[in-house]
């Protein structure tokens, strides 16, 4: 037995337990912190990398840059699925913290449109893709990392960890929105307040690097790891197609709603409703912080009573109240417009709480962390990276502000017929 299995091995079940958790939540920490800075200073960015006359071309524009991220995710997902199947969890949670921070640096020093020209988008672009590799393979296999090492009873309330770091990360992410747009004038944010947030976020990744460097790792199948020709994500293919197509209908609704109530809609409520953007950060916070409390509660309670009645009120809540919840957030009352988007919160945690246990306990082991990249990376490349733009486009394209509410009800209305054929899976062994 190594050293390093020895220490683990003999460490108190409650200390083991705490290192396993922040394993999983630091590193969620930095990949979303980062993903929701970007969503949050898109107008800013947009102006300085996507120039155009139109404001709302430069917006949709830098939006672009940012779904081009989420569009490298399943690349991500099969390079680190591969990694975390094979040589296992920790060498994958290791690898994308570290791969998130080297282009987080470097959007922080990134020359203007201003300063080099048609190259600075470019770059930008470039840049977002490989942050995209990286996210690709964090979430998944931190909920996946998290859930295997959990007690049988708790599973659910240790996957959502991976998701309360994501948030924490995001609204981390908008109270320095926050505060920048707040003691900084307009020409300091474009001049260099926008880079205090990229450059920050460094500290993040080394702090996750530290925490991850020790902990513990399943033993991976002899079996598996002696085939060299073995490919996880082919064997995910054969075994588990009904399994894959279930998780990225049900990640579809998911990654659409995310990214649409908490990226898009702080700038929405800039552009359409007319809010101060230090007061739309400032709702858009308060409404993660309501998030980051509604996701272990519920996870919880799926724990006690199962996923499947979680999933199936999250998506019908979506489906039927996101035009009551957007028409109360088109006011120009903070009281309403946080009313509406913690209602959003409250609908998203009851799937955000139960879905990290449900994939994972929808496959084997030996493909685990591949089939639930893809199934988990696909939809949110394909509908969750693209939200902010297809509600940006269907603003302009319609004339109404509320038009996006339509979008939402629709794929929750797929994701809750996709739901009612999932088997509960509470209970299910994660053994072979």
């Amino acid at each position: 037995m190594s050293v390093e299995a020895e220490e683990v091995e003999n460490t108190a079940p409650g200390n083991k337990n705490i290192r396993v958790l922040a394993a999983g939540f630091i590193g969620n920490i930095l990949e979303w912190y980062d993903f929701a800075v970007y969503g949050f200073f898109a107008p800013t960015l947009g102006k300085l990398f996507f120039p155009s006359d139109n404001p709302t071309t430069s917006l949709i524009a830098a939006f672009g840059a940012f779904a081009a991220g989420f569009l490298m995710r399943p690349v991500g997902a099969v390079l680190f699925g591969h990694i975390g199947d094979r040589l296992g969890r920790k060498k994958a949670l290791t690898l994308s913290v570290m791969m998130m921070a080297v282009p987080t640096l470097l959007v922080g020093v990134l020359p203007t449109h201003a300063q080099i020209g048609v190259s600075a988008a470019v770059l930008m672009v470039i840049l977002r893709m490989i942050q995209g590799v990286s996210v690709g393979g964090e979430y998944t296999s931190s909920f996946v990392f998290l859930v295997e090492h959990a007690p049988p009873h708790r599973r659910a309330f240790f996957g959502s960890w991976s998701m309360i770091g994501a948030t924490c990360g995001i609204l981390l992410g908008s109270a320095v929105g926050a505060l920048i747009n707040t003691f900084t004038t307009n020409e300091q944010l474009l001049e260099w307040g926008w880079r205090i947030p990229f450059l920050s976020g460094v500290l993040v990744a080394f702090v996750g690097y530290f925490i991850r460097h020790g902990i513990p790792e399943q033993p991976l199948s002899k079996e598996l790891v002696e085939q060299e020709a073995y490919s996880p994500l082919k064997e995910a293919f054969a075994s588990h197609k009904k399994e894959l197509l279930q998780s990225a209908g049900l990640n579809m609704m998911n990654a659409v709603t995310f990214y649409t109530v908490f990226i898009y809609l702080s700038t929405w409520l800039v552009e359409e409703v007319g809010e101060d953007r230090a007061e739309a950060l400032d709702i858009n916070t308060i409404s993660m912080a309501a998030l980051t409390l509604f996701v272990p509660l519920v996870a919880i309670l799926a724990d006690k009573f199962g996923r499947k009645p979680f999933l199936l009120i999250g998506s019908a809540g979506v489906a039927l109240l996101s035009p009551t919840l957007l028409g109360l957030m088109h006011h120009h009352n903070f009281a309403l417009i946080l009313t509406g988007q913690i209602g959003f919160a409250l609908l998203i945690a009851c799937f955000a709480g139960a879905i990290p246990a449900t994939i994972t306990e929808l496959f084997k082991r030996g493909v685990r962390v591949s089939a639930a990249s893809v199934s988990y990376n696909l939809p949110f490349a394909l509908f969750g990276g693209t939200a902010p733009m297809v509600a940006a486009w269907l603003v302009k394209a319609t004339g109404n502000p509320l038009a996006i509410a339509w979008y939402l009800s629709a794929i929750a209305a797929i994701t809750f017929f996709i739901a009612l054929t999932v088997k509960e899976t509470n209970g299910n062994s994660l053994d072979e």
